[in-house]
Formats: C-alpha cells, sequence, structure tokens
C-alpha cells in the first residue's frame, strides 16, 4: 500500500459489475493500491462493495478520471467531468477522444492516453 500522501481519488466512468471488464479489473486494482475510488456507469450494481453510481453527483476532491466509455458515450460527460476539475483524465485503449482532451487542456486538466491497469503495475499512477 502507499503513503497516503500519494493516494489519488479516481473516478472510474464507465464501471460495470461485469468482472470480465477492464473497468472492473482497474477498480479491484486501484482499491489494491489504496486509492479511494467513485463509480459512475450505467449498469446497476457495485463493484467489491462499492456501488455504481447512476447520479453526476458533485464529487470532491476527485483527482484522477479514468475512462471507460467511448467517445460517443463520452459526450453526455463532459461537462460533468469538467466540473469535477480533476488534475488529470486518463483515456484508456479505445476511449481517445481528442474533443474532451482539448477541453479538458483548455481548463489545464492533464490528458493521459493511456492505461490505467499498466500505469498502476509500473508505478507510473
Amino acid at each position: 500500500m502507499k503513503n497516503a500522501n500519494n493516494l489519488k481519488k479516481t473516478l472510474v466512468l464507465g464501471a460495470t459489475p461485469n468482472p470480465s471488464r477492464f473497468a472492473y479489473l482497474a477498480t479491484l486494482r486501484l482499491r489494491h493500491y489504496g486509492h479511494p475510488v467513485e463509480l459512475v456507469g450505467i449498469r446497476q450494481g457495485d463493484i467489491a462493495g462499492i456501488p455504481i453510481s447512476h447520479d453526476l453527483q458533485p464529487l470532491e476532491a476527485v483527482h484522477t478520471v479514468t475512462l471507460y466509455l467511448n467517445p460517443t458515450r463520452q459526450k453526455p460527460y463532459y461537462d460533468y467531468i469538467l466540473s469535477l476539475n480533476p488534475e488529470r483524465i486518463i483515456f484508456n485503449p479505445g476511449t481517445e477522444n481528442p474533443e474532451l482532451e482539448a477541453l479538458a487542456e483548455a481548463q489545464g486538466i492533464e490528458s493521459v492516453e493511456g492505461c490505467t491497469l499498466v500505469m498502476l503495475s509500473t508505478g507510473q499512477y
């Protein structure tokens, strides 16, 4: 487990209770490393006891938004993501979105095209 000062509250956008999906695996791995997580998705359920929210509730101190939605499905979430003012957005493989990246960078939010699972396992998270 990492030092508490290095923990990054993370919103997993596109969370699903399906254990074969990368969003599910990333949630488990984030928890393994001690990062607090919030989950938003369209499917009912939970991941390891953390409920998947369908409502776009205001969240405090979100460091990272990690995306598991394709660019078309991201559009309705643009305002929500930007309103959280995270330090970075991770565009996992298949979620790369130049439009959202430009909006984020204009607001001073770092855009990273990468894989949350790989970043965690290599210490780059």
